[in-house]
């Protein structure tokens, strides 16, 4: 074809013009490339345990749990193996607990048990594990079905680790377990007899007060009320024995006092 022919002529200012597009096109086309690069997430770097976990007691000092939570899980994922994982999965357990999140606690908690039932602060992840139910129990009034389970918890530490700092504490809760279940025992039994008129129930939740729980403080009432029942029943004898029990062993209390009463009326008649 001729250079100077109509056809080249008409032509060859398209091809001036596609040359600038072209470049125009590969500059977008470069441009969305390193937009791509400057969005992609880059790979972090694995910090060491240690920072995790110095980080992570910063957090906790703060009380910014869920950070805390983070950067101690990060140490039990990709560093389960370092001195850290054991102290770091106790920990996740206590944020949740410091948070009252007590389910999750619990689970935390019971997990480290399994793994690390002979570790240094086994004691105390036990000791935690107790006291998240603990923390949670009921008033009399409803069921006591988390108290059962703090002291059985309680229980395992005294058994476990005798000689843990923590087991004198245990043997107090336990105590204050046992005293929460004897009052839930009085209070049905009162129930019954208050408003059921049912003094066959009453007697043996009494009866079961009384042998169960022979060193909780409801074990005036529970003794009174029994000999109530007694007398009521026209067993005297009986009544008598444990009116004058009542009022022997707990003469400062009501209860020993209206025992008394009870002995000196019956005396007078």
């Amino acid at each position: 074809m001729a250079q100077n022919s109509p056809l080249t002529r008409t032509f060859a200012p398209l091809r001036r013009a596609a040359v600038p597009c072209a470049v125009a096109l590969a500059v977008i086309l470069g441009g969305c490339a390193a937009l791509e690069d400057m969005f992609r997430q880059k790979p972090q770097a694995l910090l060491p345990a240690g920072d995790l976990y110095q980080a992570g007691e910063q957090d906790m000092n703060k009380r910014s749990y869920p950070a805390a939570r983070a950067n101690f899980q990060k140490i039990v994922e990709r560093h389960p193996n370092s001195s850290y994982a054991a102290r770091a999965r106790f920990l996740i357990g206590e944020t949740y607990f410091r948070e009252g999140t007590f389910d999750k606690a619990i689970k935390e908690f019971e997990s480290f048990m399994s793994f690390y039932p002979r570790h240094d602060i086994a004691d105390l992840v036990q000791f935690r594990l107790a006291m998240s139910y603990y923390d949670q129990m009921k008033p009399v009034e409803q069921d006591q079905g988390l108290t059962v389970k703090a002291m059985d918890q309680f229980k395992k530490l005294v058994r476990e680790y005798p000689d843990s700092r923590y087991a004198s504490d245990a043997l107090a809760k336990i105590d204050i377990c046992r005293g929460r279940l004897a009052q839930k025992e009085l209070w049905v039994a009162a129930y019954y007899l208050e408003n059921e008129n049912n003094p066959v129930a009453a007697r043996q939740r009494l009866e079961g007060v009384i042998k169960d729980y022979p060193r909780s403080l409801v074990m005036p009432e529970a003794l009174y009320r029994l000999a109530d029942i007694n007398a009521r029943e026209g067993r005297t004898d009986e009544a008598q024995q444990m009116f004058r029990r009542c009022a022997n062993e707990y003469p400062y209390t009501e209860w020993g006092r209206r025992a008394g009463q009870r002995l000196r009326t019956a005396a007078s008649n």
